[in-house]
């Protein structure tokens, strides 16, 4: 059967188990971009994230023998709580070997939808090693998370969505990692509306897909730690490359920086929480690193699943990214009265002071003077100028960090 037709098929098994998500205008990234945006916000859906439609379409598809002896899988975190909440759904066993840098927040959601999980490995790749092996011994269905067309046309019941709700669109941008997602849904939109023009963005730090569509051919490549756990994979699918390469217009990369400030913009501008690996198609729009980008566009926000602790870090450096946030040192003598000033000097700039600390026994310090740490609440660039400008001028030595 073709994957279109597996696609249609998915779309009438899954609309009734799984989140028609919401379509999105923009006002706010319209006005600023200077065209219409949309957001398709998978990060609302049932678990969080689009993988709950590739994992259940895969599993509801299968005879009820092939489920007997469970299900195993390998993700990062989305794919599976995915195959988790299917495994409960039809009531089978499941088994979830993730990477041990899997953040807390994925893996108790995981083991909340009653699966089993096993953290080894340093990435989604070695994790994924170790559950093949561990399938062989079980007898277990392997449920992967991109690499089959099942799971594909489970994805690409999301382009049947945004077109019937948007048929006018013209432009789609979508994350990519093994390419799962991408390549279930060019498959519906060139089958539907060839002329959309159709964009992958994946993060720098895990590049695979990127040096795939050049070759034309999976080509593996290292991963480095990244915002977007969630695309972070070495080597991407046998299946999903050679469909990305004939149906995708092109592939771009984002900076770590840049997902950042995605996210902090997310939050602040549409109250949405987004994960790293959903939020770099906003990131690759902000930063203009899609030409020619004109008419309705579609970004696809693919989860929503990122935890506690990640947030802050993400928030501060988003902050810093966006020039809100500015951290320095500066030297002082060391005698009573002269912090004070230095705080009087900030306040006539009118940042604010966020933390503050006094260190006098520094070796690189003469005796005397002192080192105070400042953090500040700063307005942007040309504010941060403004008070680098100001303090240098009143006599004090600093530095930015």
């Amino acid at each position: 059967m073709e994957l279109t037709d597996l696609i249609s098929d998915a779309y009438d098994r899954l609309k009734k188990r799984v989140r028609r998500s919401e379509l999105i205008y923009s006002h706010y990234y319209s006005e600023q971009l200077g065209i219409p945006l949309y957001f398709k916000c998978e990060n609302l859906q049932r678990t969080g994230s689009f993988k709950i439609r590739g994992a259940l379409n895969f599993m509801t598809s299968q005879p009820r023998e092939r489920l007997n002896n469970g299900v195993i899988t390998a993700s990062a975190g989305n794919h599976a709580q995915g195959v988790a909440f299917s495994a409960d759904l039809l009531t089978v066993t499941s088994t979830v070997y993730m990477p041990e840098t899997t953040p807390p927040q994925k893996v108790q959601a995981t083991r909340d939808y009653g699966a089993a999980v096993v953290l080894i490995g340093r990435n989604f790749d070695e994790a994924c090693v170790a559950a093949i092996a561990e399938q062989k011994k079980s007898g277990a269905l392997f449920v992967h998370p991109f690499d089959d067309e099942l799971v594909m046309a489970g994805q690409g019941t999301i382009a049947l969505e945004i077109l019937e709700d948007l048929p006018d669109v013209r432009n789609i941008i979508i994350p990519v990692g093994g390419g799962g997602l991408i390549a279930g849904m060019a498959a519906a939109l060139r089958e539907q509306s060839p002329h959309i023009r159709i964009i992958g963005v994946e993060s720098s730090a895990a590049p695979s897909m990127s040096a795939s569509f050049a070759a034309g051919k999976p080509t593996e490549q290292p991963v480095r730690v990244t915002l977007a756990d969630g695309i972070a994979v070495k080597l991407p699918g046998s299946r999903t490359v050679p469909l990305i390469c004939d149906l995708v217009d092109e592939i771009v990369q984002v900076e770590e920086e840049d997902i950042a400030l995605a996210i902090v913009s997310l939050l602040e501008k549409t109250k949405m929480l987004v994960e790293g690996a959903g939020a770099v198609t906003l990131a690759a729009v902000l930063n203009k690193l899609i030409p020619n980008l004109e008419g309705k566009t579609v970004c696809l926000l693919s989860g929503g699943n990122i935890d506690v602790k990640t947030i802050s870090q993400v928030v501060e450096r988003g902050l810093i990214a966006g020039g809100r946030y500015l951290k320095l040192i500066v030297e002082l003598d060391d005698h009573p009265g002269a912090l004070a000033m230095l705080a009087e000097s900030i306040a006539a700039t009118r940042a604010n002071i966020f933390h503050i600390t006094h260190d006098r026994r520094s070796k690189s310090l003469a005796i005397g003077r002192t080192d105070v740490s400042l953090e500040l609440e700063t307005r942007g660039y040309e504010h941060i100028k403004e008070i680098v400008g100001y303090l240098e001028g009143r006599g004090y030595n600093l530095m930015v960090l």
